[in-house]
């Protein structure tokens, strides 16, 4: 079975956040952070249960983890149905948590 993943406003705005703050830093730095969340997000095409979940109740609200350098991001999402996950929010591993 195969999911199709879609982001939320919310998280399209996450991105260009954590593309922004890199790109003031180094430009090459933020192209690959953006491609490497992309490129984990599709992960969830396939295994989107194999993620942490976030609330031991709600077997469909999970977190990915995205390795990237020293730390990485998290990228919270919810399994809608048997099609379709949502991408609700990315966030830097740093960071207190989701906005």
């Amino acid at each position: 079975m195969t999911f199709a993943v879609r982001y939320s406003q919310g998280a399209l705005e996450d991105l260009e956040r954590l593309y922004d703050y890199l790109l003031l830093r180094d430009i090459e730095l933020a192209e690959k952070a953006y491609h490497a969340i992309v490129k984990a997000t599709e992960f969830l095409e396939n295994f989107p249960f194999s993620c942490r979940k976030v609330l031991t109740d709600n077997a469909f609200l999970r977190e990915l983890v995205i390795a990237f350098g020293s730390s990485g991001y998290v990228a919270l999402f919810e399994i809608e149905d048997s099609e379709t996950i949502t991408i609700l929010a990315i966030r830097h591993q740093r960071e207190e948590d989701y906005h």
